[in-house]
């Protein structure tokens, strides 16, 4: 699975209505067939940043994301909302889904 965590710091006048603005890009992008996963979460140190978590399936999947019109229409979109460019961590690891925190076990 390629696993993607990338940190977006949105400009403070648009920090609120971020979740609407990605909209169109973050339910194309849930509806890849190769999509395992495409979640937003808001920081709760820093109210204009927002951490996205995804995961494709494959190389296959992550190229047909990068190749799709959605990618490009948001590579274009989405741009003037972001104070900086977005930060990423992009790994490919051998499992394909989240593995249970065993140090956390609820029984």
């Amino acid at each position: 699975m390629i696993f993607i965590t990338a940190k977006w710091r949105i400009k403070p006048e648009h920090a609120e209505a971020w979740p609407e603005i990605a909209r169109t890009f973050t339910e194309a992008t849930r509806s890849e067939p190769g999509c395992l996963w495409f979640d937003w979460s808001r920081s709760l140190a820093d109210p204009t940043e927002y951490v996205l978590v995804e995961a494709f399936r494959d190389d296959e999947a992550g190229s047909a994301h990068v190749t799709s019109q959605h990618f490009h229409d948001a590579r274009k979109e989405l741009p003037p909302y972001l104070a900086e460019t977005p930060r990423i961590i992009n790994a490919k690891i051998d499992q394909d889904d989240w593995s249970q925190l065993g140090e956390m076990s609820v029984d």
